[in-house]
C-alpha cells in the first residue's frame, strides 16, 4: 500500500484540484516535506489521512488504496469477464450498472476514477452520458473509456467530442482495455494481464 503521495495523487483522492493540495501544503494546513535538493512536495499518507477527516472529505479511496472502475454495460458475459479480471488485479474496486439510469445515479455516489462505457446501452445513448458527466465539475477527472461494436469512426469523434477520452471496438481483447485503463490512471500496466 501506498505510503507517500504527491501533490496530483493526494488532489485525486480527495476530490480537489491539484492546486488547492498545494495552497494547503504550503499554508500548513497539510503536512508534508519536500524532497530534498527538489521543490517536490511530499505528502505522507496519515498526514494525508489527518487532512481528509479535518476537512470532511471521505477516506474509502485512501483506505482502500483501489481505483474505482464503473463498467457501464447490459452484455452479462462482458461484464463479468472485465469485472473478474480487474479485480484479480487487485488495484481496482468494480461496480457496475446495466443502463443508463443507473449509470447517473450510480457515478454520483460511487464517484468513479474511470467508466468504462458501452455506447449502445438499452435506455440512453453513451454520447449523451458522456455529456451529462462532463457537465458536472465533480466529475471533472473522471475517465471514460467508450466500448461498441456498431460505431463508425465519424461518431467515435462524437464522442470524443462530447467527453470520451477513448475507444476500443468490440470485439477487443480483455488485455487491451486494462491497459488503456493503466495509460488513463497513469499506473503501471498490470501484472496480472502479463502472466495471463
Amino acid at each position: 500500500m501506498k505510503q507517500v503521495f504527491t501533490t496530483g495523487e493526494a488532489a485525486k483522492i480527495c476530490k480537489v484540484s491539484q492546486q488547492t493540495i498545494i495552497r494547503c501544503f504550503d499554508n500548513g494546513q497539510l503536512k508534508g516535506f519536500r524532497v530534498p535538493g527538489s521543490r517536490f512536495r511530499r505528502i505522507p499518507r496519515d498526514a494525508l489521512y489527518k487532512f481528509m477527516k479535518e476537512h470532511g472529505i471521505p477516506t474509502d479511496a485512501l483506505e482502500s488504496g483501489k481505483r474505482k472502475i464503473l463498467v457501464v454495460d447490459d452484455d452479462p458475459d462482458l461484464v463479468e469477464l472485465i469485472s473478474r479480471v480487474l479485480e484479480k488485479d487487485g488495484r481496482f474496486e468494480v461496480k457496475v450498472a446495466r443502463n443508463g439510469f443507473d449509470a447517473g445515479m450510480l457515478v454520483k455516489e460511487y464517484q468513479p476514477d474511470l467508466i468504462v462505457l458501452d455506447v449502445m446501452l438499452p435506455d440512453i445513448n453513451g454520447r449523451e452520458v458522456c455529456r451529462r458527466i462532463r457537465a458536472d465539475s465533480n466529475l471533472a477527472d473522471v475517465k471514460i473509456i467508450c466500448i461498441s461494436g456498431m460505431v463508425e469512426q465519424d461518431k467515435v469523434q462524437e464522442l470524443k467530442k462530447a467527453g470520451a477520452n477513448d475507444f476500443l471496438h468490440k470485439p477487443f481483447e480483455i488485455e487491451q482495455l486494462v491497459e488503456r485503463i493503466c495509460k488513463h490512471l497513469e499506473i503501471e500496466p498490470s501484472s496480472v494481464v502479463a502472466k495471463r
